[in-house]
């Protein structure tokens, strides 16, 4: 999964194309100039989403400031639709230019399309505060270390961020991790490896930010 920052001041498409794209990208949206120049402060990211109309500033100037600092790929999504509009945001430094109204479909090829070009590949990695895992190698880091899991844990670890949207119940985790060897687990082994992946990724396992529980139920990712 690719980090996108979605730069949009329209809460209501902001929060549709968060949802739109969420399954496939961790997207952290903002509202603003300054929000942006903020969140860059603490979060790297492999694309960008801009608006260009901004209640603070213009999304133009923005994408010349990101790339001061940075080789921040951007698409800029905006109603702004002449030829005239689209030659000025290529020359900003845009990778792409989606007038609105937009299908959502379409989007995504497009924001595949800039991933792919820059190498990056938005099913294979996933990243979330200090913690990134690399599907393909099977590599887990935290705070750029990696750290050593058993088949279990990665099983577990997967299955949740994969599904990091829904509440995962404990008897499915379990027909799940263990339909194929049906080794007659009981929900205690659930517990212990629950308990030993929260030591291996969480600051405070006592008070998680990944696993969280949800009582009577299961698990769900606190992404």
């Amino acid at each position: 999964m690719a980090n996108l920052l979605l730069v949009e001041d329209d809460k209501l498409l902001n929060n549709g194309i968060s949802y739109a794209l969420k399954k496939e990208h961790n997207i952290t949206s903002v509202y603003s100039y300054k929000d942006t120049m903020n969140i860059l402060k603490e979060q790297d990211f492999d694309l960008a989403l801009l608006d260009i109309a901004l209640p603070d500033g213009n999304g133009l100037e923005l994408c010349r400031k990101l790339h001061e600092k940075s080789n921040l790929p951007v698409i800029f999504l905006t109603a702004m639709d002449t030829p005239q509009d689209m030659i000025e945001g290529f020359r900003a430094g845009c990778d792409d230019y989606i007038a609105k109204p937009f299908d959502i479909d379409i989007l995504k090829c497009r924001i595949n399309a800039v991933l792919r070009r820059i190498g990056n590949s938005p099913a294979n990695i996933y990243k979330c505060k200090n913690l990134t895992v690399n599907f393909d190698k099977m590599q887990v880091f935290k705070n750029d270390i990696e750290i050593k899991l058993t088949a279990t844990e990665y099983k577990l670890l997967t299955m949740l961020i994969k599904n990091k949207d829904q509440v995962m119940p404990r008897e499915l985790l379990l027909s799940r991790l263990w339909d194929i060897d049906e080794n007659f687990v009981d929900e205690n082994t659930l517990n212990v490896n629950v308990q030993r992946l929260r030591h291996k990724i969480e600051d405070d396992p006592k008070k998680p930010k990944f696993i969280i529980t949800v009582f009577g139920i299961g698990y769900t990712w606190g992404d």
